[in-house]
């Protein structure tokens, strides 16, 4: 076996093709990473946003908040099916909630954006513990007052502390506060008043969704065959975590598929840049390879050896482009969620996942790209290496 220094001095004494490569390399894995990390951002905000232990019902049929839509008469029997859990005073864990999209100018750019707009009752920061205010206050119930999420803070005209907004036009209402929710999307929400939110939008008697809190995650099954039993209803209960997943799914597959698409094209030309520097550098080194084969070296430990550097080339190349898409985890990126059609801030999830995933794929790079030098390199005659 060839000692691993020879190919370590070899890259060194070739530091302009070595960087060029390498950095084409990195650019690749930089890339790749970063849509990767996006998709990884996108299930996790969404994720988040979900409870093992709670659950939402939507009408029959519908995959969204957007579009359904519950009638008031039905939340009591909904927060009385089996397995609700009950507070300390005895009444039903649950919230009623109405959600809608505005068209919104969006700062910085021109043209208007879809935000999410949710009615929420006096009560919901009991039912979602989460959620706290960072900046401001609470807004006074039944006033004409909002609380925005700190994501989407200061990137829509008039959502920010002190600022206000028309949730329907000539209905203004004054931001008062700024609340987190562990980064899930309810930070790139508005909530507003239920009852003006449905007044404003002529909702006088329905809601988009019922959360309950069950007792506990077993209880599901339970609670489902209450609800969807009861076919005078027309409802339909789902687990809240599975609910989210099934939101984040669009944009994650349209983001990855994106990236991967990229990523493909650009590791093409940086299979190619490999390729091209360990064949000139089989074409420099004939009389070093028919030395090492005159010394005993055999053609399979020649081959597995400018493998290896081409292996070294692309892990450098791989370990800077991941070191670099680590910087993105800093980002937070804005887009619309194909599920509800309305504008969500997402972070970039540098999981040692995704970075491993990126490493692997540099490495196969240098794999692919130096086969045919090494082949080559492999077949050199000794003699006529030293001749030449």
């Amino acid at each position: 076996m060839i000692p691993i220094r020879y190919n370590l001095r070899s890259l060194s004494v070739r530091k302009a093709t070595t960087l060029a490569t390498a950095g084409g390399i990195a650019l690749v894995v930089f890339v790749l990473a970063s849509s990767l990390m996006l998709s990884a951002g996108i299930k996790k905000t969404l994720g988040s946003s979900g409870r093992p232990d709670d659950a939402i019902v939507l009408r029959m049929g519908s995959d969204a908040e957007l579009g359904s839509v519950v009638e008031e008469s039905s939340v009591p029997l909904i927060l009385a099916a089996p397995g609700v859990k009950a507070d300390e005073r005895g009444q039903p864990l649950g919230v009623a909630e109405v959600v809608v999209v505005a068209a919104m100018p969006k700062l910085g750019a021109d043209g208007v954006t879809n935000v999410t707009l949710r009615g929420v009752p006096d009560d919901v920061m009991r039912f979602r513990p989460e959620v706290h205010i960072v900046a401001g206050r609470p807004p006074r119930p039944g006033t004409d007052e909002a609380i925005v999420g700190e994501r989407i803070r200061g990137r829509i005209a008039g959502l920010d502390l002190g600022q206000s907004f028309d949730i329907k036009k000539n209905r203004p209402v004054k931001v008062v506060g700024v609340f987190a929710a562990d980064g899930s999307s309810y930070e790139s929400e508005v909530w507003v008043d239920r009852e003006l939110l449905r007044q404003a939008y002529g909702r006088e008697g329905i809601v988009s969704s019922v959360r309950v809190r069950l007792s506990s995650p077993s209880k599901f099954d339970a609670f489902r065959a209450g609800v969807e039993n009861d076919k005078r209803l027309g409802l339909q209960a789902l687990r809240e975590t599975a609910f989210y997943e099934k939101q984040s799914e669009g944009a994650a597959m349209f983001v990855g598929t994106l990236g991967t698409v990229v990523s493909f094209f650009f590791a093409l030309g940086a299979m190619i840049g490999a390729t091209i520097t360990m064949y000139a550098a089989v074409a420099n080194r004939q009389r070093e390879i028919g030395t090492l084969r005159a010394l005993g070296f055999s053609r399979r430990a020649i081959l597995a050896s400018f493998l290896l550097e081409a292996i070294l080339l692309a892990g450098i190349g791989g370990v800077a482009g991941a070191a670099a898409s680590m910087a993105m985890g800093l980002v937070h990126f804005s887009m619309v969620n194909f599920a509800s059609w309305s504008e969500i801030v997402f972070s970039f999830d540098p999981t040692p996942r995704v970075l491993a995933t990126a490493l692997v794929f540099a490495c196969g790079m240098g794999l692919l790209g130096g086969f045919f030098p090494a082949v080559r390199a492999a077949r050199t005659s000794p003699l006529k290496a030293i001749r030449g």
